[in-house]
């Protein structure tokens, strides 16, 4: 299993770089206040997803806080945690 995890994460890669490469023209990203930055194409599209990814992770802080506040509560208060639901649903 651990070798088809890397060779799907090699050909990801090999694509990735690949589609990279074939993308550097540059393009005009242009801001308000007549602001405009010049850059190749495939750092505009990384720093889209880099800037998402950082926005998803951001949105999820707030409850992963919450919700080790809440455990740590439990565990002080020596009540055993509610059971986990399972996984996946019982065959039928």
């Amino acid at each position: 299993m651990r070798i088809l995890t890397w060779a799907v994460r090699l050909v990801v890669f090999v694509l990735l770089v690949a589609v990279a490469a074939k993308n550097v023209e540059p393009v005009a990203l242009r801001f308000y206040f007549d602001l405009e930055l010049k850059t190749p194409l495939v750092l505009a599209l990384l720093a889209a997803f880099a800037l998402g990814a950082l926005f998803g992770v951001l949105a999820l802080v707030g409850t992963v806080v919450r919700l080790r506040r809440e455990i740590s509560a439990l565990k002080r208060a020596g009540e055993p945690l509610p059971p986990a639901p399972p996984a996946f649903p019982p065959p039928v």
